[in-house]
Parts: structure tokens; C-alpha cells; sequence
């Protein structure tokens, strides 16, 4: 466990923001299934783009679990100032700095992790951010720009000057994307530097690997992205290994069905049934993955246009697997 701010985290696995997937329903559902703290899709500094129909179901936290933390983005110390006083106001009890996209849409815009090579305006969004609120600021960032120019440690002395609470480090530098090894050597260097609460994050697929990154880099927990994607039980086998040093059985198909049709519920729910089954299709695949060899259920989910036939393909498909299972 430890501590943001005045917030308590009893469960050291973190879901960490991914544009286009933690939104509202997935954060619900890791939540619900272990994870002690989930973190929002990023928000754009920029808030005069905060009436668009995707700000407006980012910044709409109702009826979530506390704390509710949001990522906001952007490269302005003022603009940046400002989104944080206005997420506040929307419900925001966290928030968190992007300093760790890579993707060049954000880096492109000087956002992101491209922040991390200048290094004097990174200290200025901290501390404008910082001051704006009277709520903890946490900053998630990569290790460095690019594998020869390593910064985290830096930047982690810094932020915790300013006043940021928490910190948490992808295992990999801005150039290289999610593409090879992770590294946490530069993430143990930082947790060695600074007295705030560290998260290691990258390539934590897995309840001994989570286990493993914490003990090599003393880190305070761990933040998951794409493993939980179709996996949301993961936060649970990870706190369960965590606690017991036992692996904990995965579930069985029942229960996959029950989260899978509940997840699928709270998006047609939360967006509509127009986009709750477009954005129904990506996590369906996902979930799939382990049990659709040759796709064929995925291309036909992908082509539904309403949630009863997507229910229906779920449904079906899920008991031919418990009839197979009962026949072997």
C-alpha cells in the first residue's frame, strides 16, 4: 500500500491511462475485479476542445469509485494549469501529468513524453500544475527521450521539489515506443532518489513478473496498460500473488462470459447503443484472443450493428465452449 496525498492505496496494482480504452466502463471493471487505483483516459489541456462529445464522456465521472484520478495533456504551463482547475471542478480528485505517451500525434504538439528532453518547461508545467490545485498531482513519464539520454532520475528530483506526489515510470525511453525490452534499472534509480511513492510500469504481464519488478526496483506498485486490455482480472491475480505468493486459478468460462456480456452492458449503457458497439468490437477482441483461434468469431462480431446480435454472438459462442468443455 501507499499513500497520494490523503489518498490511501491498498492494492499496489494500478490501471494505467490509455487513450481510446479506460474509458468509464473499463475503469469500472478493474475497479470491480482488483485494481487499487485506475487512472482516466488523457484529457487535452486545451479546454476550449472540452465541449466535443469525446471530452464530455473522458470528463464524466459519475458514480466512480474514489479517487477519481484524470491525465491531462499538453505542453503549455498555462494551459496545463488551467485543464487542472477545470478537472478539479469536474470531479477530479487526482491528477495526473502525461508525460509518457509516446504516440506522435501527442509528441508532435510538444506533449507527451516529448516534454522529457527540455527539461527547464517540464519544471514549469509541474509547478504551474502543482500550484493550480489544492488536490494531489501525480506525473507518469519514460525513462528518458531516447536510450543514450535517460532523464527519469532528473526529472523525478524535480517533480518531487515541486510538489508532485507520486510518480510513475514506463520502462522505456520516448524513441523506442512499446517496442523492445523494457528496462527497470533507470526505474530502481529513481525510486532510490526520491521519497514519494514509485509505480514500475511496462511489460507487467504477468503476477510473477509484477513480483518480480517490485522487489528488483523497490518500487511501491505497479501499473498495468495492455495486459489488462480483455484481462481485467489480472489486477486480482496480481494482489493475490502479491499477498500470498500463491497463483490464484484463473477464471473459468462462466465467469469470463459474466464479465464479458456486464462489460459489454455498461458501454451500450454508458455511450449508446450506436457507439457502445463500435467501441464494443475492440474489447471483444481482445477478451477473444485466448479462445478464437482462427478469428472467424472476431470478423463476425466486428460486422453486428446492434447490441441484441452482439449479445446473442457472445452468448452462443460461449456456450459451444462450455459444451466442448462438458463433452471432453
Amino acid at each position: 500500500m501507499f499513500r497520494i496525498g490523503q489518498y490511501q492505496i491498498d492494492v499496489p496494482v494500478v490501471l494505467a491511462p490509455m487513450a481510446g480504452v479506460t474509458d468509464q466502463p473499463f475503469r469500472n471493471l478493474c475497479r470491480r475485479l482488483g485494481a487499487g487505483l485506475v487512472v482516466s483516459e488523457m484529457v487535452t489541456s486545451d479546454v476550449k476542445l472540452w465541449n466535443s462529445r469525446k471530452s464530455q464522456t473522458r470528463l464524466n465521472h459519475t458514480g466512480e469509485a474514489e479517487p477519481i484520478s484524470v491525465q491531462i495533456a499538453g505542453g503549455d504551463p498555462y494551459m496545463m494549469a488551467e485543464a487542472a482547475a477545470m478537472s478539479a471542478k469536474h470531479g477530479a480528485q487526482i491528477i495526473d501529468i502525461n508525460m509518457g505517451c509516446p504516440a506522435k500525434k501527442v509528441c508532435n504538439k510538444a506533449a507527451g513524453s516529448a516534454l522529457m528532453k527540455d527539461e527547464a518547461l517540464v519544471n514549469e508545467i509541474l509547478t504551474a500544475v502543482v500550484n493550480a490545485v489544492d488536490i494531489p498531482v501525480t506525473l507518469k513519464m519514460r525513462t528518458g527521450w531516447a536510450p543514450e539520454h535517460k532523464n527519469a532520475p532528473t526529472i523525478a528530483k524535480m517533480a518531487e521539489q515541486a510538489g508532485i506526489q507520486a510518480l510513475a515510470i514506463h520502462g522505456r525511453t520516448r524513441a523506442c515506443g512499446y517496442k523492445g525490452e523494457v528496462e527497470y534499472d533507470t526505474i530502481k534509480s529513481v525510486k532510490d532518489s526520491v521519497s514519494i511513492p514509485v509505480l514500475a510500469n511496462g511489460d507487467i504481464t504477468s503476477p510473477e513478473r509484477a513480483k518480480m519488478v517490485m522487489d528488483y526496483t523497490g518500487a511501491d506498485g505497479v501499473m498495468l496498460g495492455r495486459a489488462a486490455q480483455g484481462r481485467p482480472w489480472i489486477f486480482r491475480e496480481i494482489q493475490h500473488f502479491l499477498t500470498t505468493g500463491q497463483r490464484l486459478a484463473p477464471p473459468d468460462i462462466h465467469e469470463i462470459k459474466s464479465i464479458l456480456l456486464d462489460h459489454m452492458q455498461a458501454l451500450y449503457d454508458f455511450y449508446g447503443t450506436y457507439m457502445g458497439v463500435r467501441i464494443a468490437r475492440k474489447h471483444v477482441g481482445w477478451y477473444l484472443q485466448a479462445h478464437d483461434d482462427n478469428r472467424e468469431v472476431r470478423r463476425q462480431f466486428n460486422q453486428l450493428e446492434t447490441p441484441e446480435e452482439q449479445i446473442t454472438l457472445i452468448n452462443n459462442f460461449f456456450n459451444q465452449h462450455l459444451g466442448k468443455e462438458q463433452a471432453a
